[in-house]
């Protein structure tokens, strides 16, 4: 009985302290009434563009204390967030109508920087605590929602350009017994030409003359608007509403809609896609048990039985996979330590996704805890150069390779070098535009060492243990003359029609979640349902497994041992059939820029090439369990 309290007051400890536990930067916080709270802006955004620009890049309202950037993490930076204080002044529970920010001088070269911006449909991301600003449009026929993605600078109507410079701000609070919580935050705004009443002037210093173009009792409203302000040179007058609600949200729920975007995307969409996947993974496993329990079973059974003396006065002639026992594991006459590096790097990114996936299902890489999910995965693939080396020397070391200094090298080197140097090409392009994309110098110094401070050593250390232990052992032993490979070979079992028929089943099992995911990464969509993903990853993984082992077994049934890299590029196919439909979603961005295109392809076939690595390495491994298993239940002269 003791034992039992005791396990229960531990048990209650354990409870208490995970209910005290909040993630970094995503804790709650509780206002009192009239406490000041802080409104942030962010970077300008485009979906068209994909170039990010500094909030005041661009002439508006600037506090008058000066601006003060916001701490970031190495995430924030990446993604190229610049989070800044602003001039607007909120106080909890205290609404505030028709109150005149500041008045600009537009010129020239104003307008037409904004005239770009507008027509290029830059959006403005502003934050309260940690909360992202919904948008509210209002317009003649309709007024549109939208959670993600900010809210606009403008728009433009028949080639006119007009300026949104006043914004009705309203904020949801959570009531609590000590004060309040912010739970939501929306901006809804409206372009309005403001005059001063009694066509008073004013220099900007002071307070400033009432307005006759808004009223003081309450919020901005669309039909209350008489004309609109569009871009042109002159003075500009912003102005902002605050409205504060009480909402039933408790603060452990106000992301719920963000993600869900009012739930516009329905959960059944996500389950489709299981569905779809599933049924494939189980076409698959069918396929596969087939083979093992009726051809593969009937091949060992009679490869393994002891031959009459009829049979061996006839001295038959056998075929099939038993025929090339000696040959099957031969290492890859072709670039074999590029496949050693390639298994090695495959090894790599497989560890990091499958863990940061774990993570992110877990709820320790979520959208409120900004930058995370970039941080995690930077820091993983870092982690994850020890496997890296690991896998490659061992599969080096089973080639009887002996440049294995030069091999160490290449998997530290080759595939980091490759995302590196395509990062800072893009950076310095970026940095060239003044964009807030382009990554500030200390952070370049911050991944240059993690790669040469921590993941060369561990690749290095990896590689270190691959080399002291045994090489791969293998139930066979390989000859010393190569057996020539039959020809001609079927057609469908060419390396192309292998190559292009590998990668459709395992693109058809993920190509659903796949739209999601570029939506997220292209067109600022919040993305959270790890959990959905972790399972397209499992049937991701399971697919390219299967597929790749019915292959390779009609491969060694036609007498052809170089299975090596055609187990590879059986399964990383599907990274081209991935960059394919990256190039039909591209479409939807609508993009006018050159740099919007080597941007966007650039990223992508960096990723595909990540995809392919790692769709290749989990075809090989299946392939070498395969083989390994079925050559080690016969009987070999």
């Amino acid at each position: 009985m003791r034992t039992i309290f005791t396990g229960a007051a531990r048990a209650a400890l354990v409870l208490a302290t995970c209910r005290a536990f909040y993630l970094p930067g995503v804790a709650p916080r509780t206002f009192r009434y009239g406490d000041k709270v802080e409104l942030k802006v962010n970077k300008l955004t485009s979906v068209h563009t994909q170039i990010p620009y500094d909030y005041y890049s661009l002439k508006f309202c600037r506090p008058r204390g000066g601006i003060k950037q916001a701490t970031e993490n190495l995430g924030e930076f990446l993604s190229g967030d610049l989070i800044e204080n602003s001039p607007y002044h909120l106080f909890m529970e205290q609404d505030q109508f028709c109150k005149v920010l500041c008045q600009v001088d537009l010129t020239k070269s104003d307008v037409a920087a904004l005239k770009t911006i507008i027509r290029e449909e830059y959006h403005h991301n502003w934050i309260i605590d940690n909360l992202p600003a919904a948008s509210i449009v209002d317009s003649e026929q309709y007024i549109i929602t939208a959670y993600a993605g900010g809210f606009p600078v403008g728009y433009q109507d028949h080639k006119a350009s007009y300026l949104f410079n006043h914004v009705n701000i309203i904020v949801e609070y959570h009531p609590l017994d000590d004060g309040s919580r912010v739970v939501g935050f929306y901006v809804e705004p409206f372009t309005v030409k403001h005059k001063f009443a009694n066509d008073a002037k004013w220099d900007g210093s002071g307070e400033a003359p009432p307005l006759s173009t808004c009223d003081k009792s309450g919020p901005m409203v669309y039909e209350a608007i008489a004309a609109k302000q569009d871009v042109q040179t002159g003075p500009v007058i912003f102005t902002y509403d605050v409205l504060w609600r009480a909402s039933n949200v408790k603060w452990a729920s106000r992301w719920d809609i963000y993600l869900s975007m009012d739930n516009a995307v329905p959960d059944k969409v996500h389950w489709f896609s299981i569905v779809n996947s599933l049924l494939i993974v189980l076409f698959l496993t069918v396929m596969v048990a087939m083979i093992m329990v009726r051809n593969l079973h009937r091949d060992i059974v009679r490869y393994n039985r002891v031959l009459s003396d009829e049979e061996k006065a006839e001295d038959r002639e056998e075929s099939g996979w038993k025929l090339v026992h000696a040959d099957v594991f031969r290492p890859p006459d072709k670039l074999p330590m590029l496949f050693c590096v390639c298994v090695g790097t495959g090894v790599q990114v497989l560890l990091c996704a499958a863990i940061a996936l774990i993570f992110a299902a877990a709820g320790f890489l979520s959208p409120a805890n900004r930058g995370s999910l970039a941080t995690a995965v930077l820091v993983l693939f870092v982690m994850m150069g020890i496997f890296a080396g690991y896998a490659s020397a061992t599969l080096y070391k089973t080639f009887k390779g002996r440049l294995w200094q030069k091999c160490t090298l290449c998997t530290a080197f080759a595939f980091p070098g490759i995302c590196f140097g395509t990062f800072l090409t893009f950076d310095s392009l970026l940095y060239y535009y003044g964009s807030t994309g382009a990554v500030p110098v200390a952070s370049l110094v911050s991944l240059l060492a993690l790669w040469f401070g921590v993941s060369v050593p561990l690749v290095f250390v990896g590689a270190y243990l691959g080399y002291k232990r045994e090489p791969l052992a293998y139930p066979t032993i390989t000859s010393n003359i190569p057996r020539e490979v039959p020809t001609p070979q079927p057609w469908y079992l060419s390396v192309w029609f292998t190559t292009t028929v590998g990668g459709i089943l395992p693109f058809g099992a993920c190509f659903v979640e796949l739209f999601f995911i570029l939506s997220s990464m292209w067109m600022d969509q919040y993305y959270y349902v790890f959990g959905f993903t972790g399972l397209v990853f499992i049937i991701l993984v399971a697919t390219c497994c299967e597929i790749t082992i019915v292959l390779c077994y009609f491969q060694l049934c036609s007498e052809n041992h170089r299975w090596w890299w055609r187990s590879f590029l059986t399964s990383g196919s599907t990274a081209f059939y991935v960059f394919a439909y990256s190039v039909d979603y591209f479409r939807r961005l609508g993009a006018d820029e050159w740099f919007t295109y080597v941007l966007y392809f650039g990223y992508m076939g960096l990723i595909c090439v990540g995809l392919f690595l790692l769709t290749g390495t989990c075809g090989f491994l299946a392939c070498l369990w395969f083989t390994k298993k079925i050559y080690a239940s016969i009987k070999v002269d």
